[in-house]
């Protein structure tokens, strides 16, 4: 994953090193076919001698009708290299592994260098699995160099002020997907007494929660409707302490007929059609002195609630 020497060797910069199973990347990108005929894909925080993202494009580059395949190799000590695929070199009539030209990088591969930024400003779609420590300055590239990008984060990533004014706006949402995800992990990686397996073949996995896709690419599927089928009452909704709003407990118990605003998990956010809701924001935005939503328990004591997203109906 990508990250300067320093960060890269610390312990949360190598907790970064999660590898996508590549049936989690089918699932995401069946969605998003019609986007890539004739564009320039990107991966730039893969290992493309193992990364599953450059194994899906590569596998799929004349059914998608790429112009090219980019990838980039990170290595926090040395200089390294980037793979291209985009024509067929050999002759043999396909554009498949044997068409993969190797050529060097100046400098680590890092994302943020600048022969990294420049072959950032000549692709058109960003498709990736980010370092998840720096993932608001990694989103904040794409945003500012202008990308098409489907990338892979964690759902909490909406609470840092850096995503929720775009979430807002419109500039990024969810993809389809989201929960939890086995990702396969180095063989150097410290073994952990939950979510974590060795399989028959002897490789490392970590199981991970509220994982997300997050991306600007538009498809008809962003706008389904979610299904509301429960009914309001002051007693199974009851009124936040510290903001004009219902507290909703679960996704499914948001209820089709209240109009007024609603604080709800923030696991909404992938199926949150933006006709069908509108998002007025986040609950450390909107409450007094910028704290989590406040709820009165029914022994008469007060609970602070986990990060909740303020929605509301649209007519």
């Amino acid at each position: 994953m990508a990250g300067n020497s320093n960060l890269h060797m610390s312990k949360a910069q190598k907790e970064d090193e999660f590898y996508t199973e590549l049936s989690m990347i089918e699932k995401e990108l069946r969605f998003y076919k019609q986007h890539f005929e004739n564009k320039t894909v990107f991966c730039n925080c893969d290992d493309p001698e193992w990364s599953n993202f450059w194994k899906y494009f590569e596998l799929k580059f004349d059914e998608l009708k790429l112009k090219k395949l980019i990838s980039t190799h990170f290595d926090a000590s040395e200089s390294t290299y980037k793979l291209e695929l985009f024509k067929d070199t050999n002759g043999d009539g396909v554009i498949n592994s044997k068409d993969i030209v190797k050529t060097p990088l100046n400098a680590n591969g890092d994302f943020r260098s600048p022969e990294c930024l420049e072959i950032l400003d000549d692709c058109d779609i960003v498709v990736t699995n980010p370092p998840f420590s720096l993932f608001r300055e990694y989103i904040t590239t794409l945003v500012e160099h202008n990308k098409d990008f489907i990338i892979i984060g964690n759902l909490n990533n909406i609470t840092y002020n850096e995503m929720m004014p775009l979430i807002k706006e419109q500039k990024v949402w969810a993809g389809k997907n989201s929960g939890h995800y086995w990702f396969r992990v180095p063989e150097w990686y410290e073994e952990k007494k939950t979510d974590f397996k060795i399989d028959e073949n002897g490789v490392k996995w970590r199981r991970m929660g509220n994982i997300c896709w997050f991306t600007n690419m538009d498809i008809p599927e962003h706008y389904e409707d979610l299904t509301l089928y429960a009914t309001y009452s002051p007693e199974e909704y009851p009124k936040c302490l510290n903001i004009d709003a219902i507290f909703v407990r679960l996704v499914d118990k948001i209820p089709m007929d209240y109009n007024g605003l609603m604080a709800v998990p923030i696991t909404i956010l992938p199926k949150l059609n933006p006709k069908q809701f509108e998002l007025v924001g986040f609950d450390k935005e909107l409450t007094e002195n910028h704290g989590r939503v406040r709820t009165l328990q029914p022994n008469g004591k007060e609970k602070t609630e986990y990060a909740r997203l303020i929605i509301r109906r649209k007519p």
